[in-house]
Order: structure tokens, then sequence, then C-alpha cells
């Protein structure tokens, strides 16, 4: 069965480029012109992914997703806009899009994010299929932390917590480098598997979502420390510092 995506985009060419390119690539497309109609959709009908424009009539395409994620509907969202703007793209990912792109773009790289950011999705949803032991098998300790790889969880004193894909990629990519300086670019590419030229603000928008999930204080971190000048590690908290 074809994997369903909901574009939601209320300039006609730029929708029926997207459909075209999509449906091409095997994929079935539904296509909403303002944000009601795509919130309705998205909270009513399963689609796999949204493509979400920024700027919608009735209501924008931040508003969609902040909609969407409070409902704890969690389908993934890439987010488009015509602004080259970093504070939107900022604001866009902490309100829970999974990724980003700029218009003008080229419909086989949006084709290819959808890929990606499927073939994650589609992962997680399989691995939760394994056996409690499967789960268990391959499990990393660092201090009241357990991650858990095969099965996209991370636990805090033995309670899940709920992160996003990308929370989850980002903290395992530090809990398989514990005790390793890893710089902003490097983590970047490694966790996003493309370059956002100068956009390490992304990372930080992840790092700040983790320790408010996973330390004890933000203010005064003991997993994932922030190397002054250079980038993060995460490491095992010192209890009688």
């Amino acid at each position: 069965m074809a994997q369903r995506i909901l574009v939601v985009d209320d300039e006609e060419s730029i929708a029926t480029l997207l459909q075209f390119n999509l449906e091409q690539s095997g994929f079935e497309v539904t296509v909403a012109s303002d944000g009601e109609e795509g919130l309705a959709l998205a909270k009513n009908e399963p689609f796999d992914l949204l493509v979400l424009d920024l700027m919608l009539p009735k209501m924008d395409g931040l508003d969609v997703c902040k909609q969407l994620r409070q409902h704890k509907k969690m389908t993934p969202i890439l987010m488009l806009t015509a602004k080259d703007d970093e504070f939107d793209k900022v604001l866009g990912l902490e309100l829970g899009a999974d990724d980003y792109m700029t218009k003008p773009f080229s419909p086989r790289e949006v084709v290819a994010r959808v890929r990606a950011i499927l073939r994650r999705s589609t992962h997680l949803t399989a691995v939760n299929e394994k056996s409690p032991d499967e789960h268990t098998a391959n499990m990393i300790s660092i201090g009241d932390v357990e991650v858990y790889p095969d099965n996209y969880e991370v636990h805090v004193h033995k309670k899940a917590l709920e992160l996003t894909p990308k929370e989850f990629e980002l903290f395992l990519y530090l809990a398989n480098h514990k005790g390793r300086v890893l710089t902003r670019d490097q983590l970047l590419n490694a966790v996003w598997n493309y370059e956002f030229v100068g956009d390490t603000r992304i990372v930080d928008v992840h790092i700040s979502h983790l320790r408010e999930k996973i330390e004890p204080n933000t203010k005064k971190p003991v997993y994932i420390k922030t190397v002054r000048g250079l980038g993060y590690k995460l490491e095992e908290p010192q209890l009688h510092a």
C-alpha cells in the first residue's frame, strides 16, 4: 500500500508540483489549500507525513504544527517557507516539525527529504514489534538514563521520555560517543544526514529540548555538557561533585 502524504500549501503551482513529483515517486497525495483544512485532514485521516507550508490562509503552518502536537498527533512534518529566516526555522522545529526547507527548492530534494523522514518513521514502527528481550539487548546506560536503540526510547529513572525521532537520534549519537567532544557541525551532519550550511542553531535547539527532558537541573546540566567554543559531550554524571 502506498504511503499517504498530505500537502498543505495555498500556492496552486507549488502544490501541483509537489503532488506530481510525490505521486511519480509512488506516494498517495492529498492536497489542502489552507491551514484549517490541513489541520482537519491531519487530525481525522491517517497520513504518513505532512508537507506543510509556513504561510497559509486561515491558520499558519506553525499553528497547525503546534495544534497537532498538542493533540498527540505525531505524524512527521516537513515544513516549507518562502522566508529564509533563522527564527522561523528554529521556531518550527521547536513546535515539533521534523525537517525544514526554504523555497525555492528542487522537487527532487523534497522527495529525498520525505523519503529520509519516512525511513526513520518506518524503522520506529518496525522496532516496536520486537520482543522485550530484543528491545533490551543493546541498552546503553549513563547514570540514571537508559537508552534503548532498538525501540527509539530513552528512560530516566525507569520512566520512558516523550522524544521526537530527531531528539532520540541526537541523544543516541551522543551516547555512542560518550565522553567525546562533538562539534555542532559533526552532530548536524551525523544526525540530519545532510548539511544545513550555517544552521547549527538547529543542534542547539534539540540539545535544549533534551536537557529539559533529561537533566535534573537544566541550569546545571550533569549529562549533556557544553564545551565552550567547541560543542557538546555526553558524560556520566558526577554524583559527588
